[in-house]
């Protein structure tokens, strides 16, 4: 069971060694966004290995991978990179700060539909409920938005990145990218509050899936609350080590 009062110790513990110097920042960083890419690219298929993740962010033509999953390496880095400026300053959650993330997800990808509304009905292979219909998707991204920015803030800030996770995901806005814009959006309400980004690892993949499917099925988020509750406590380790806190 997710324990709201250990990630708020830790969060706490954490918080006394700020400002963090700045050798320390630049190198859980580049940790951060190498394993947050690769392991969230390949929960949705992408072959690229870490260390050939590592190459691609690099510039560097890995052999025998396609050019999508070298822009899907380069984009959601770049998203990555969004994510954590609009954190930095700020700014409001908004559905023009989604549609413009979704947009550097699939540069170059699927230019067509990047930041654009799904106009058709989809069904996600494997899972138990089916995606909103598209006739309603923009009121409910309406709603979405409204939820976040006034009931969502009475939770506590792991509970609603957990909530907009998974809610954004049931709505499945989109026509690709959906999983990774959610990972982004649930990291985006982690850093605005203070708390280390979540890596999701492929190795949880059925899990996860699962979990949301418990959620969106029959309403229960215990499951992905547990899952990525404990993803967050382990998220502070890096940072722990890092600064020598025991």
């Amino acid at each position: 069971m997710i324990n709201f009062d250990k990630l708020n110790t830790l969060k706490q513990q954490l918080d006394e060694h700020r400002p963090f110097p700045s050798e320390v920042v630049a190198n859980l960083h580049e940790d951060l966004v190498l394993r947050w890419t690769y392991h969230s690219n390949a929960i949705e298929g992408n072959t690229l290995t870490l260390k050939e993740t590592k190459v691609a962010l690099e510039g560097i033509t890995v052999g025998g991978k396609t050019l999508r999953e070298h822009f899907e390496a380069i984009n959601h880095r770049d998203a990555i990179a969004y994510v954590e400026a609009i954190a930095e300053k700020k700014e409001p959650f908004s559905l023009h700060m989604i549609r413009t993330l979704h947009s550097l997800i699939l540069k170059n990808i699927d230019d067509e539909h990047a930041g654009v509304w799904r106009r058709f009905n989809v069904t996600i292979a494997g899972a138990e409920y089916t995606p909103s219909d598209a006739l309603h998707v923009p009121q409910l991204m309406e709603e979405f938005a409204h939820w976040h920015e006034d009931t969502g803030k009475s939770l506590h800030p792991v509970e609603l990145a957990v909530r907009t996770h998974t809610d954004f995901v049931k709505i499945h806005p989109f026509t690709d990218g959906n999983g990774r814009t959610a990972r982004l959006l649930m990291n985006l309400d982690l850093m605005r509050s203070g708390f280390p980004a979540v890596v999701l690892p492929v190795e949880n993949r059925l899990d996860y899936y699962d979990s949301l499917d418990a959620a969106h099925v029959h309403g229960d988020y215990s499951r992905i609350l547990d899952l990525i509750g404990g993803l967050a406590e382990q998220a502070f380790s890096s940072y722990f080590k890092a600064l020598k806190i025991k």
